[in-house]
């Protein structure tokens, strides 16, 4: 007989193995199905291993740099292979926790495939055969994978993903990454740190195009200033691709004409796409448009009893969104009525030097849906923490509709920048207007009194400016 489940979560990621633990907290019998380890690409291949090496080199500019306060360290090296084994043991730490979390919460985790097999009906498939699951509710959160274009070969060696990208024992001599969006421009970011000649290759006109322009323009700025060459409004064709000696050469075609590249790799950073094949989606009523499950506010699928959430349904491919969607799916699982996640709501946060964080629409986005804005800057040269870090570059930008006064969006690129998102998404959530924003004290000298200097700046009573 199949083992019986409240719900049966396939996927163990972040909006997996959160929405896991909530429906538990909630009183109900769950099972987590995964086929590899609980944590999911956030954990084991994405974000944290990332921001884990990141911070090496982030540590490695500061000592570069630290002649300015005094603080002169001599000859300056990366310990490549102790600065993989620091990634490890955080990842390691980090997944131990999730297990534990799973654990406590009394939520029962089964190795292998899972895919919907008709009503309330789970079949996992394992080194040891299949086992069917029945359950009350179904959650899908299978996630997302690397994207290449199409008749690019992925080989693993020259030609990689950001999940090759972090298995590498070694700091290549050059790289050319292709796509500048924000996998693109931290490892870009890092790898410049680390000395490594960079070349960024972006088919449309700015670094970061999902930001606002004048971050992207910023970026650049400070890219170039860093030695990173940046190839913007320039596309490469898969058929130029060939692999030597010396690693991988391509040709980009860009305004100027066709330029030959090479490098030791090639990192392809195109976006992901989502993991919904082979999860039994055939003969249900789940909707897929564009590779992505529809769900409605509820994260609810069109088939009754399965919802969807993290990356497999598009939006921001944030595991913070995936998170709270997972406790959503979970609380409408349970019979409460919970508070959706709005993508307006969802912060965004990219950890290269310098970071970048920003929540609801650029300026751009909001003039094109129709909004009379008025914006507000605030630049870091003006802040005496920033000054005092030596990292004046930079600034926040507050944009907001000149009728309503609603703030539409904050962008912030800067030093530690990431850090200061979450006051914009709480206002976000309070619906604070641009005064609220501004007359919030923030402590001196901190970088944070820049969303209120900003804010203020939006009808022209900022102090510092």
């Amino acid at each position: 007989m199949p083992d019986r489940y409240d719900v049966a979560v396939i996927g163990g990621g972040s909006g997996g193995y959160v929405g896991a633990i909530r429906a538990a907290q909630l009183g109900l019998r769950v099972a987590v199905v995964e086929s590899d380890k609980v944590g999911g690409t956030c954990l084991h291949c994405g974000c944290i291993p990332t921001k884990a090496l990141l911070q090496t080199a982030a540590l490695l500019d500061s000592v570069r740099n630290g002649g300015r306060l005094g603080v002169h360290a001599g000859d300056i090296s990366v310990d490549y292979a102790a600065a993989s084994k620091n990634k490890r043991d955080v990842v390691t730490r980090l997944y131990k926790g999730v297990e534990f979390l799973l654990k406590k919460n009394k939520v029962e985790v089964i190795a292998g495939r899972g895919r919907l097999a008709g009503a309330g009906r789970v079949v996992v498939q394992s080194a040891d055969g299949e086992r069917e699951l029945e359950a009350g509710s179904v959650m899908l959160a299978t996630g997302s994978r690397p994207r290449s274009l199409p008749g690019l070969d992925i080989d693993g060696t020259a030609v990689i993903t950001s999940d090759e990208a972090l298995t590498l024992d070694h700091i290549p001599a050059s790289v050319v990454i292709l796509g500048a969006g924000a996998i693109g421009v931290e490892f870009a970011s890092m790898y410049r740190s680390f000395g490594v000649e960079v070349t960024l290759v972006e088919v449309l006109d700015r670094l970061v195009p999902l930001e606002d322009d004048d971050v992207g323009t910023e970026l650049r700025k400070r890219f170039e200033a860093r030695g990173i060459s940046c190839l913007t409004g320039h596309r490469l064709e898969p058929s130029t691709v060939q692999r030597n000696e010396g690693g991988v050469s391509v040709t980009v075609s860009g305004p100027d004409g066709e330029r030959r590249l090479q490098a030791e790799l090639l990192l392809v950073a195109v976006g992901r796409q989502a993991n919904i094949d082979g999860i039994g989606l055939e003969g249900t009523a789940v909707e897929v448009d564009r590779d992505t499950v529809r769900v409605d506010t509820q994260q609810r699928t069109a088939q009754p009893g399965v919802l969807a959430v993290g990356d497999m349904v598009g939006g921001f491919l944030l595991a913070h969104k995936a998170m709270h969607q997972g406790v959503v799916a979970a609380e409408a699982i349970a019979g409460h009525a919970p508070f959706p996640v709005e993508g307006s709501r969802v912060p965004r946060t990219t950890y290269c030097t310098p970071q970048i964080a920003s929540i609801g629409l650029s300026e751009r986005e909001a003039r094109e849906a129709g909004h009379d804005t008025r914006v507000g800057v605030m630049p870091f040269r003006g802040n005496g923490r920033a000054v005092i870090w030596g990292e004046a570059d930079g600034f926040c930008k507050v944009v907001a509709d000149a009728a309503s006064n609603d703030v539409l969006g904050v962008h912030f690129i800067g030093h530690e920048v990431t850090e200061l998102i979450a006051g914009p998404a709480l206002g976000a959530l309070l619906e604070a207007t641009p005064f609220e924003l501004g007359r919030a004290i923030a402590p001196h000298p901190t970088l944070s009194e820049v969303l209120g200097e900003a804010a203020l700046a939006v009808s022209g009573e900022a102090i510092h400016i």
